[in-house]
């Protein structure tokens, strides 16, 4: 591996209205390593990304590449003068072949046109070097997701790149394909290629890396050798937290256990690893880990937003989530305006939606005001009137809205994925009240958060997420006890009383 990096960025700034999103970020890449780059969801790194590509203009500090200023004017350009990216959502053509996408715009020609037997022929002789056969003339999106990263990977190699960016390139591949894929990083890194891994799993990171930089709020953490840097120290510096340095402060823990109100078994799909998880009536429990580790991910199979391919939920398997709210679940999402809230419905229409389902008939105007009003004032929805149009309201408020709209429907079972996120703090305060009080009343509550603070103070139980697998779970635990189940650095201690009960040992389970 050479010494001399490759592209230097030192000072780094942009800014958007309102936020500083990189404030002085530094980073350099050499030749023939693998440079990660982490950090928490909002540190910066999908920003200097796309300033490195191109889609971003700077707005101050420095970057030069091979010695020179480095300013590229759009992702093209940026692959022009050699740093490509890989991007988790290919950036290729599933309609056209293999041997097409490879030579996309660079097709090779003879007077008549496109030599197509020349292209096939070096397409498959492109493969080669990475121990990939398949059939060039196949349209690409007939391949598996594996296949089509290395062609992406493949065409990124064809264009003279000197530095390859990797934004979660194993997020939608299987183990075996991810092992494909983290060998052919190796060899590109042997080559003398600079490669920028983007990814939230701790394992591929020590996996590949030479050298780590830690991003947090748009500002530089550090740079560390991956052989000097500890996977708890990583999780430290990506969390803001010192293991040693936190306030211990323990769980709430369930003044009596109610029967089991959801209890999955083996659920799994492509990326997730087969879990088990029981919640009980009254119990809040929490899923703790890193962005990407897969606590949206079991979430969602849980509630049968997303399809599981094996295991059941109450002892069958769900198939949509309309069967998951016939049996008394209700999901907030974590990215509100896409998945929550009907932005041009007022406040009126977004709460009474799902109560219209449960009753079978359409709920008349005066009851869906009436029913508006009531959780307006239960809520402390903050709004003009229950005709205001939702978008108009804080985000904030259309969390509560969302959080109306459920519990008008009175489920038994409730999820919450990153409800407090993007929310002031007196909205959040207000968000981990009523979720204490539901669980008082015997609801049982799913809290997902990245805060991990937030998630021991509501959590009774806390099940820990790593690399797409649930890796353990803690009852009356402390912060530092569940940073280093996150890092691998501890496994969680047999579970007792409460825990082991909602672990499956409690036969109530619908």
């Amino acid at each position: 591996m050479s010494t001399e990096p490759l592209l230097v960025a030192r000072g780094v700034q942009k800014r958007f209205p309102g936020v500083h999103a990189l404030a002085g970020v530094d980073l350099d890449v050499r030749a023939g390593e693998v440079h990660s780059l982490m950090g928490q969801n909002g540190a910066g790194k999908s920003t200097l990304i796309k300033i490195l590509t191109g889609v971003y203009a700077r707005d101050g500090g420095t970057i030069t590449f091979e010695g020179r200023d480095f300013r590229p004017t759009s992702p093209g350009d940026a692959q022009r003068q050699g740093i490509s990216t890989i991007y988790q959502e290919l950036n290729l053509v599933p309609s056209l072949t293999v041997a097409e996408n490879l030579f996309l715009g660079r097709a090779p020609r003879r007077w008549y046109g496109i030599d197509w037997r020349t292209m096939r022929k070096k397409a498959e002789e492109i493969l080669a070097t990475f121990d990939l056969r398949v059939p060039v003339d196949q349209p690409l999106g007939t391949m598996s997701a594996a296949v089509q990263q290395l062609v992406a990977i493949a065409r990124a190699v064809q264009t003279a790149a000197r530095i390859i960016i990797m934004d979660e390139p194993t997020s939608s591949l299987d183990s075996h394909e991810t092992e494909l894929l983290l060998g052919i990083i190796t060899r590109l890194k042997e080559r003398g290629l600079g490669i920028v891994f983007v990814t939230h799993f701790l394992e591929q990171v020590y996996r590949v890396s030479d050298r780590i930089t830690v991003l947090r709020n748009g500002t530089l953490v550090g740079t560390y050798a991956a052989s000097q840097l500890s996977k708890l120290d990583l999780v430290s510096h990506m969390l803001g937290k010192v293991p040693e340095e936190v306030e211990p402060a323990l769980q709430p823990h369930v003044e009596s256990q109610g029967p089991a109100v959801v209890s999955a078994k083996g659920l799994a799909r492509r990326g997730v690893e087969p879990f088990d998880l029981t919640v009980h009536a009254g119990e809040v429990v929490g899923f703790a880990g890193l962005l990407g580790s897969g606590r949206t991910e079991a979430a969602r199979l849980i509630f049968a937003a997303d399809h599981a391919k094996e295991g059941t939920v109450n002892g069958s398997q769900l198939r949509s989530p309309r069967q998951a709210i016939d049996q008394g679940m209700a999901f907030l999402p974590e990215d509100r305006k896409a998945d929550g809230i009907i932005p041009e419905l007022s406040v009126r229409e977004n709460i009474a939606l799902v109560v219209q389902r449960k009753l079978g008939f359409t709920v008349s105007r005066a009851q869906q005001e009436k029913l508006a009003q009531e959780f307006v004032t239960k809520l402390g929805i903050k709004t003009p009137s229950v005709e205001q149009p939702v978008r108009l309201l804080s985000g904030g408020n259309q969390q509560k809205v969302i959080l109306a709209r459920w519990l008008a429907y009175e489920p038994r079972f409730l999820i919450l994925d990153e409800p407090t996120r993007g929310i002031d703090v007196g909205a959040k305060g207000e968000i981990e009240r009523l979720i204490h009080q539901l669980s008082q009343k015997g609801m049982a509550v799913l809290f997902i958060s990245a805060a991990l603070e937030e998630v021991l103070r509501i959590s009774h139980r806390i099940a820990v997420f790593r690399d797409r697998k649930k890796v353990g779970e803690l009852s009356r635990t402390t912060l530092p006890e569940v940073m280093k189940v996150i890092a691998g650095e501890e496994k969680p201690a047999e579970v007792s009383g409460v825990a082991k009960m909602a672990a499956g040992e409690d036969k109530h389970a619908l």
